[in-house]
């Protein structure tokens, strides 16, 4: 068993992120999956969301193995890593984190530290989920050398669906340079209140510029206050409220869901090769 590697990632803040990343990687354990659950957030959202109110009280997070790795020192089994009640493994991170990032500048092999990591960890796991910063350091770069998947969250909004050109070429970047295995499994709306016409027509402006480019998740997570009260609860959506608009939103199950990489990275490759499709004026 070698774990498929996730990175949730949207340089933008705002567009339910870690949200996503815990509430995926909780969804895949229900299905049965051993998942693993990585906070790449010097802020501790997942790592809060997850019930963990007080992140600057662990012991071990990232930032201690991630230090570890860059000076050759030997990990125990297991290090770090804490078991969630809802069936996933977590690794935490902290404030220490953003030290992190000026460690790494100085680093030999610096965009590849996590990949060394999960080396250690990825046979003992279906699958790993990062929940990435919402900005782009050399914490992110490693998220992205090291994952084989990248998940959009994008809002329903019109600025994030134009900031989705640079994330796009960031990607291409990476999978040029670092990573030439990462694709993209596609863009999931969330925050919609489909109720709208704004709403409706920021969907239908991502279908027409990404269809047969890149997928767009049929599945749209809704406005809910029951999705922002599962942070504070320190559960899931499936926890909090199965029987929900927002839990039966989630698409992990099956080949249509955020789990199924089919036709991945299409758009990214066209990136690769230097074409520049526009959203345009609107």
């Amino acid at each position: 068993m070698a774990a498929t590697v996730y990175a949730v990632y949207n340089q933008k803040g705002g567009c339910a992120k870690t949200v996503t990343s815990v509430n995926f990687g909780i969804g895949l354990a229900r299905e049965g999956k051993k998942v693993l659950l990585i906070d790449m957030d010097a802020q501790g959202s997942m790592t809060a969301s997850l019930g963990y109110q007080q992140p600057d009280r662990l012991e071990v997070t990232l930032s201690d193995i991630l230090g570890g790795i860059i000076n050759d020192i030997p990990l125990p089994e297991g290090y770090g890593i804490l078991q969630h009640e809802e069936g996933v493994d977590l690794i935490p991170a902290n404030i220490e984190l953003s030290g992190m990032e000026f460690t790494l500048v100085n680093t030999m092999s610096r965009e590849t530290i996590l990949r060394e990591f999960l080396k250690l960890v990825r046979d003992s796991y279906d699958a790993i989920v990062l929940d990435t910063m919402p900005s782009l350091g050399m914490l992110t770069i490693n998220a992205l050398a090291a994952a084989d998947h990248v998940i959009i969250p994008c809002a329903s909004q019109y600025l994030s669906i134009k900031g989705l050109e640079q994330l796009l070429r960031t990607i291409a970047k990476v999978r040029r340079q670092i990573n030439p295995g990462l694709s993209v499994s596609g863009i999931l709306v969330t925050m919609a209140d489909m109720r709208t016409n704004y709403a409706k027509d920021i969907v239908e402006l991502l279908h027409n510029t990404y269809d047969g480019k890149l997928r767009v998740f049929d599945s749209i997570i809704p406005m809910s206050v029951r999705v922002a009260e599962t942070s504070a609860e320190g559960k899931s959506i499936y926890r909090h409220d199965l029987s929900g608009k927002a839990a039966a939103a989630y698409p992990v199950r099956g080949g249509s869901g955020m789990a199924g990489a089919e036709n991945a990275g299409v758009y990214v490759r066209d990136y690769a090769a230097g074409a520049d499709t526009r959203l345009g004026n609107r």
